[in-house]
């Protein structure tokens, strides 16, 4: 047992509480498997009808996943650096296809991991400081956790938008593409966890709590993003992005140029790749993906550059979007010499 994650029952509900307010509830390996487990012991539980989670403080409900560990491991020389994302993306799996109500309640940061433990349940609730982001590919990472099933759907190419750009999103933003079901405000958050202990229509409690979000920005600028992000390779992105007459254009292009030249090129194609492959393909991918990744250069470096030495100076290898081809990616998408994650 680990206090990093609390488990309560409260009425008809299961309570999840996401407990590192100091590390933004970033996910370890224990709070991971731990939820496993304690997922699993409420799905056979007549007892519970549902489940909510929620993070611990005002900043985050979940900023990611304890990258920093995994990078300490391999500069120590451990092996088994997969297992974390094993056991992670087989959660993800878990609660995507999970037989209760799962409601998450997303007040403030909602990055990585954290979006793999809310963005699958069937209610995601957002507050208006909700702030969602897939920032992996400037960390030499690339949109994991489920990113390769949920962003592809997104409208309008917004997904693949916030897979290479790794784009902010606000609570409407969040809203109208999909990543939050329903909206609500920090102030109502302690009565509606109240409310949920007894309710039997999830939908129509939460809409007693209902609260209109503002416009999204994102999506006034829709027909844009779904121009410049349809494009068949990521050469014409940057080539649609440097002809944008809009300023955004130039700043998306030169955020892009600064991040993992074979991270952006991996979630653009990943992005294509999902599209067509149904949940559990989705994962398989990633887990493939994952390995090869960990056997790299970039990751580490990227960690290195903005978690550990902070001199947000990565050394990218290759260092340029132009220096990627199919030799450098297909490897990535290839069943690892370990086997592919077991999903039934």
């Amino acid at each position: 047992m680990t206090d990093d994650i609390l488990f309560e029952q409260r009425g008809a509900a299961g309570f999840i509480t996401l407990n590192r307010p100091k590390a933004l509830n970033a996910l370890n390996h224990g709070m991971v498997t731990e939820m496993a487990r304690q997922l699993t012991d409420w799905a056979g539980d007549d007892r519970i009808r549902h489940v909510v989670i929620r993070g611990e403080g005002e900043k985050a409900f979940c900023a990611g996943g304890d990258i920093r560990s995994i990078y300490d491991a391999k500069m120590a020389g451990e092996t088994g650096l997969a297992d974390f994302f094993h056991d992670e993306y087989l959660l993800n799996a878990q609660i995507k296809t999970y037989p209760k109500p799962y409601i998450s309640l997303i007040d403030g940061i909602v990055m990585g991991g954290g979006v793999g433990v809310s963005v699958h349940g069937s209610h995601r609730v957002g507050t208006e400081n909700t702030m969602f982001a897939m920032p992996e590919t400037g960390i030499g990472f690339f949109p994991d956790v489920g990113g390769t099933w949920f962003l592809p759907r997104m409208p309008k190419e917004t997904g693949t938008y916030c897979a290479l750009s790794a784009g902010r999103l606000k609570q409407g933003d969040a809203l109208e593409t999909g990543v939050l079901t329903h909206t609500t405000s920090r102030q109502k958050l302690l009565v509606l966890m109240k409310a949920l202990e007894t309710s039997d229509d999830i939908d129509a409690t939460l809409r007693d709590f209902h609260v209109d979000a503002e416009p999204s920005e994102l999506m006034a600028r829709a027909e844009l993003i779904e121009n410049i992000f349809s494009a068949a390779s990521v050469v014409e992105v940057m080539d649609r992005l440097d002809a944008c007459e809009d300023p955004w254009g130039q700043k998306v292009a030169a955020g892009i140029r600064a991040k993992s030249p074979t991270s952006v090129h991996l979630a653009f194609e990943q992005m294509r790749r999902g599209a067509r492959l149904d949940f559990s393909g989705c994962m398989r991918l990633e887990y493939r993906i994952v390995t090869k990744i960990l056997e790299g250069h970039d990751f580490f470096e990227g960690v290195r550059a903005l978690l550990v030495d902070k001199d947000q100076a990565p050394k990218w290898q290759p260092d340029r979007l132009d220096r990627i081809d199919e030799t450098v990616l297909a490897p990535y998408f290839e069943e690892p010499a370990t086997g592919d994650l077991p999903l039934e």
